[in-house]
């Protein structure tokens, strides 16, 4: 085997360096002078440019790929940022709708306290409602320690609503008008027409018309869309002349014995969250 000579490898870094070095000296003599460069020295120049590309190239490349990143990681903060304000001013905008709704119930319901000015009143929050008898029940934040009873008429935005059938302490439970019991203590009414009064039991609810329906009619009136309809104090169990709704139809049942009046309630039935009962008739017992 041939045995390394570190010697001569010195020797020719040397020489190589002496040439390098005598090439660029020449180099600036010429530029100095403003001469043409020579061949070697072309040859050096443009293998230097050739190495600082090759040697440049994969640096650029990484710098320009850490920029990349760290636009594309400054640009996802930001959407970030702007998602969570979307979704801040979307609360907000629920919020103040949620606002407006209530103020808005608040308000009908002091208009209709403002109108039942010959009753006593208890006015309630809605604290529970059950999916599986949304129709029939609501639970209310009122009982007997605030002068509830059975049978106490319940209104809410514009009309009658229902009555209360169970009091407890702090709570009790109110049937809707749109209940399908049928063996319910139904209200006694009175529809007015401009040629006279009839009157009735208000019965059950048609769910197909979303109208209430009125039955046992006595009277001879002639009765048309948009008589109004309300309690008559019939039976005792509830304050006559409190607001139940319009009529918007009147007809004969198939048998042509009973006339059959379908009432549009002035309340709707669905969003209650807010109801006034009606205690007493003031001066009354």
């Amino acid at each position: 085997m041939k045995k390394f000579n570190p010697n001569k490898n010195i020797i020719i870094a040397l020489v190589l360096g002496i040439l390098v070095v005598t090439v660029l000296s020449l180099s600036l003599a010429k530029r100095a002078s403003g001469g043409k460069s020579n061949i070697v020295q072309s040859v050096v120049n443009d293998s230097v440019a050739v190495m600082d590309k090759v040697i440049s190239a994969p640096v650029r490349f990484v710098e320009n790929s850490i920029d990349s990143v760290r636009n594309l990681l400054d640009t996802y903060d930001e959407n970030q940022r702007l998602k969570a304000k979307i979704d801040e001013y979307d609360n907000a905008v629920q919020q103040n709708t949620n606002k407006d709704r209530e103020i808005k119930t608040l308000k009908e319901e002091l208009k209709l306290n403002e109108t039942l000015t010959d009753f006593e009143k208890i006015t309630a929050n809605v604290i529970s409602r059950s999916p599986d008898s949304w129709q029939d029940v609501l639970i209310i934040d009122k009982g007997s320690k605030d002068g509830l009873e059975n049978n106490m008429a319940v209104l809410s935005n514009k009309g009658l609503v229902g009555r209360i059938i169970e009091v407890n302490l702090a709570s009790a439970k109110v049937e809707l008008l749109t209940s399908a019991n049928e063996t319910s203590n139904h209200f006694p009414v009175r529809i007015s027409s401009k040629n006279g009064e009839s009157f009735g039991l208000l019965k059950n609810y048609d769910e197909k018309l979303e109208a209430l329906v009125v039955d046992q009619v006595t009277g001879s009136a002639d009765l048309k869309t948009g008589d109004v309809v309300q309690t008559s104090g019939l039976g005792g169990n509830s304050p006559a002349d409190l607001p139940i709704g319009e009529v918007v139809e009147a007809k004969t049942d198939k048998f042509g014995l009973d006339k059959n009046v379908y009432v549009k309630p002035y309340a709707q039935m669905y969003d209650l969250s807010v109801v006034t009962v009606v205690a007493r008739e003031t001066g009354g017992e």
